[in-house]
């Protein structure tokens, strides 16, 4: 069923296949770019989330990309999330003695988002994990703990379901303002966002409309892929 030009395909560390990746899309259409396959016209990418559109700005020291994420969801069923101690969005959860307020939303893939006002003393790798595997999440999910700024920006630091604490997720940054937008954090509908890997930005006009990620992306290194 291969309608567009290009698919790409995201494996976690720990071998499970990731949906969607919004900053692996981003690296995929850099390379496409670096090889002439990709041109700064937008162009559609297939995930396993469904088409996802791209779009390559500025030069190669100053690239910027951006991706449509999609629609996100508060609807529990898509992420999936069982039903619970849920008020509106927010649902209450116990993971070993923390209790932890979090909203679920899918961008293709399940996210659930908390806010803190003490983003650096979180423990995020004592509570990350048992978020992950809560039994309110039948396939697992991608935490996220997130600070507003004074400014409107958000801060986050993310769990990703399968990799563990990680300096950047896409998809995570999606949800993140999604939340804060949704819920009135925010009243902006462009929302910065800083990660331990630096900054990103995403713009949403908020329920029912596509949600875009905005980001660079840099070559770090090349190789190749010998099979044995």
């Amino acid at each position: 069923g291969q309608t567009e030009r290009f698919a790409m395909e995201i494996w976690n560390a720990d071998g499970s296949r990731a949906e969607m990746c919004g900053n692996g899309i981003r690296c995929f259409a850099k390379w496409l770019y670096d090889r002439h396959d990709l041109d700064t016209t937008r162009e559609t990418i297939e995930t396993l989330a469904g088409p996802r559109w791209v779009e390559v700005t500025g030069t190669n020291r100053e690239m910027q990309i951006a991706v449509g994420m999609g629609v996100p969801s508060f609807d529990p069923a898509s992420l999936p999330m069982l039903p619970g101690n849920r008020v509106g969005n927010v649902t209450r959860l116990q993971a070993d003695s923390h209790s932890i307020e979090v909203t679920g939303v899918s961008m293709g893939n399940p996210h659930a988002v908390a806010f803190t006002d003490h983003l650096e003393a979180f423990p995020l790798g004592t509570v990350g994990p048992l978020i992950e595997h809560h039994t309110t999440f039948p396939e697992r999910t991608n935490f996220e703990i997130v600070r507003v700024s004074s400014s409107g920006e958000l801060e986050v630091r993310v769990w990703e379901r399968g990799a563990g604490a990680t300096l950047a997720c896409g998809t995570g940054a999606a949800a993140a303002a999604a939340v804060a937008i949704a819920a009135g954090y925010v009243n902006a509908t462009f929302v910065p966002l800083q990660m331990p890997g630096g900054q990103l930005g995403v713009t949403w006009e908020g329920q029912g409309t596509e949600l875009t990620l905005h980001g660079p992306a840099t070559t770090v290194f090349s190789g190749e892929w010998v099979p044995q």
